[in-house]
């Protein structure tokens, strides 16, 4: 009856998300079910895997680097205060709640990397999708960003006679307030308004996502690289979402393959075709 519901709310038209949101709650009804043994097994788990569209692919719509240029300079000048995050986001593909969990104490300014510990999601603090930590690399232009950005924060917490390592335990990322950040003031007041002020076509923020690994990828860096900064739990993952963006350089590859006599009979006949049109 489970499976019956979900494919019938699937063939219906309903989003992915949408879905979702039926399952997510019907789960957690029967885990207290059973954790109260009224029921011995959940009907609502797995069933995912069975009525999802086939067919059904995530659109991913990557700013080019043009696009991603405009972004950056309009939110420096204009709303700086988010600057250092969104170019975080921009430049090691951080997803939303990985961004507004990160602490100070994450970041190697050393080694230029950031451990990504935790993802902050409905305003509890989780680990970070995968279950997994990893280690992301940072440009040199990121990393002088943030690096000044807490040198201010240190510069402030001394003025307040506060600790220093209270500095790097508070988020890097916050409102101008202070406080922590709200994922939906942050797509719609800051990320939106953004693009509008840039006069940029609307993406998703998590599309900042998708954008860092297609410029990655354009640049002729391996998927197998991406998959390690993106935190894919597979490398089959990170084919499947950016495979088809892996440039048409690998005709180059190819080349390298054929025989180098079939490179000499195609100059030479190129340069016999020269010399019959000059004749």
């Amino acid at each position: 009856m489970v499976k019956r519901l979900i494919a019938d709310k699937v063939q219906a038209g309903l989003s992915w998300s949408t879905v979702k949101n039926i399952i997510v709650p019907l789960r957690e009804i029967y885990n207290h079910a059973m954790e109260d043994g009224v029921v011995i097994a959940n009907p609502a788990a797995r069933v995912g895997k069975f009525n999802r569209k086939r067919n059904q692919e995530k659109k991913i719509e990557p700013l080019t680097r043009e696009e991603l240029s405009i972004l950056l300079e309009t939110v420096e000048d204009r709303m700086p205060h988010y600057y250092p995050l969104l170019l975080c986001a921009a430049r090691t593909g951080m997803r939303e709640g990985e961004l507004i969990g990160l602490k100070g104490g994450d970041i190697d300014f050393n080694g230029r990397l950031i451990e990504v510990q935790r993802n902050v999601v409905r305003k509890r603090v989780t680990t970070p999708k995968n279950g997994k930590t990893r280690r992301v690399d940072m440009s040199l232009q990121l990393t002088n960003t943030i690096e000044r950005l807490l040198a201010r924060r240190k510069a402030e917490a001394l003025k307040r006679g506060m600790s220093l390592d209270d500095v790097m335990e508070d988020w890097v990322f916050t409102t101008p307030q202070g406080t922590q950040l709200d994922p939906n003031n942050l797509r719609k007041r800051v990320f939106y308004r953004a693009l509008a002020m840039a006069g940029l076509r609307r993406v998703r923020f998590h599309d900042l996502r998708h954008t860092y690994a297609s410029l990655l990828i354009q640049q002729g860096e391996s998927l197998a690289y991406v998959k390690d900064q993106l935190g894919h739990h597979s490398i089959q993952i990170t084919v499947d979402t950016y495979g088809h963006l892996v440039p048409g350089g690998n005709r180059q590859a190819v080349d390298k393959l054929d025989d180098v006599r079939t490179d000499r009979r195609q100059d030479i006949g190129e340069s016999g075709s020269r010399m019959v049109a000059r004749q």
